[in-house]
């Protein structure tokens, strides 16, 4: 049985990034997969001819600084630069004016800097206890929240808003974001469908035990999102201390979910490639209208509605969003649908969800979930990333720096 430096559990952006630099420091390793294919949760599907729908990470965020981006043009992927975040609400039947366009805007830039200036004086409090509550764009706020950490605002510390590294440069893959991670890692040895149900580490080494058998290393790097950590689908011998345990409790994976029409002709007559949002009571709903020209209409949900409408159903997600678009543009904007791709993270088994929050008072804890135990037991992933969390870069980057952390750490033993 091969004696490997280094085991990688996961083969989404955390694991390729783990392996790649694994392999530059000449340290020999494995990556076991769950899942019958790599990518996490970045995945791509081909909804036509040359035509994608990413079900997963959708955005290149932070640009200029997402290594993402250089990898893609190396790879010759396309990509969008928008001259902003297109933004245009629909009220009550009817567009809003510019003025009241402005206003949503502010009043989104005002909630942040309350959330910022909490956070920046050590009050550790749910996003809920310093945001407007009794605005009538609230309901749009609260929604955008729910996107951007996949919880819901009383779910969510204002330390992650604080902590976030956004500088607002949100680029859309036209070739697929999921793609452009399988064929980056198209290099890369992977053992798939093989999920690892035990790690022993109470020995100079590591044991895995998977589906296809035991995989032994000196060091292992855990990327599988917190929603398989906290749902224990991989048992620990011995158990993890009590502080990685509550690093892992402390940020739960919410829900995110894509439901994309797909058109078999041009319905709406105009490129309405933008984000366009309708807000109805307590309810709100992100369309992109024609992304990239094509024929597509893809909604967003977040938190607890997107768990609500997934555990509806994929044709009850449909049907909803289907109604909504033919509320703002009329029933002639539903009548060539020929197919729809709904998004499940929530129930993927290998999962378990979108991306990771920070809970109220929990906001430290990133720091100490990306802690290695032993010398021998590295964790990388988004949840581990204290600025680039809920992205592929950030979960990328901590596979670098979780790879860089084993091989200083087999160079103090050999000092030792």
């Amino acid at each position: 049985m091969a004696m490997y430096d280094v085991a990688i559990i996961g083969a989404g952006a955390a694991g390729i990034g783990a392996a790649k630099r694994l392999r530059e420091l000449s340290l020999s390793f494995i990556v076991i997969e769950a899942s019958h294919r790599i990518g996490g949760r970045g995945y791509t599907e081909e909804t036509a001819p040359k035509e994608f729908f990413d079900l997963g990470c959708h955005w290149l965020h932070s640009a200029s600084l997402n290594p993402f981006v250089p990898i893609a043009d190396r790879l010759g992927f396309k990509y969008v630069k928008p001259h902003g975040w297109s933004f245009k609400p629909y009220l009550d039947g009817r567009w809003a004016g510019e003025s009241e366009t402005k206003e949503c805007e502010e009043f989104i830039d005002a909630n942040q800097a309350r959330m910022t200036e909490a956070a920046q004086s050590g009050l550790d409090v749910a996003q809920i206890d310093v945001t407007e509550r009794e605005h009538h764009w609230t309901p749009l706020f609260d929604y955008w929240v729910s996107l951007m950490t996949s919880v819901d605002v009383d779910q969510v510390s204002v330390f992650d808003h604080a902590h976030y590294n956004d500088t607002r440069e949100n680029w859309r893959v036209k070739d697929g974001y999921g793609r452009l991670i399988v064929r980056f890692a198209q290099d890369i040895p992977v053992q798939l469908n093989s999920a690892v149900e035990r790690v022993k580490w109470s020995g100079p080494g590591v044991s895995l035990e998977t589906r296809k058998g035991t995989v032994t290393a000196h060091t292992a790097i855990i990327t599988v999102s917190n929603g398989i950590l906290n749902a224990h689908d991989i048992q620990f011998e011995p158990e993890l201390p009590d502080w990685k345990q509550e690093a892992i409790a402390a940020l739960p994976l919410g829900n995110y979910n894509y439901i994309c029409l797909v058109y078999d002709r041009d319905s709406f007559g105009v490129d309405h490639d933008y984000c366009t949002w309708m807000s109805e009571g307590e309810v709100a709903l992100g369309l992109q209208i024609r992304p990239f020209g094509r024929n597509q209409v893809i909604a967003t949900t977040g938190g607890r509605f997107a768990t609500w409408l997934e555990r509806a159903g994929a044709e009850a997600s449909a049907d909803y969003v289907k109604e909504r678009v033919a509320t703002i543009f009329g029933g002639n904007a539903i009548k060539h649908v020929v197919s729809a791709n709904v998004t499940a993270w929530g129930s993927d088994p290998w999962v378990r969800g979108a991306y990771s929050a920070a809970l109220p008072g929990q906001g430290h804890q990133r720091a100490l979930l990306a802690q290695p135990i032993n010398g021998r037991v590295f964790f990388a992933g988004e949840a581990t990333s204290t600025e680039f969390f809920a992205t592929a870069h950030g979960a990328y980057l901590s596979g670098i720096r979780a790879a860089d952390e084993v091989m200083t750490s087999m160079r103090d033993r050999v000092l030792a």
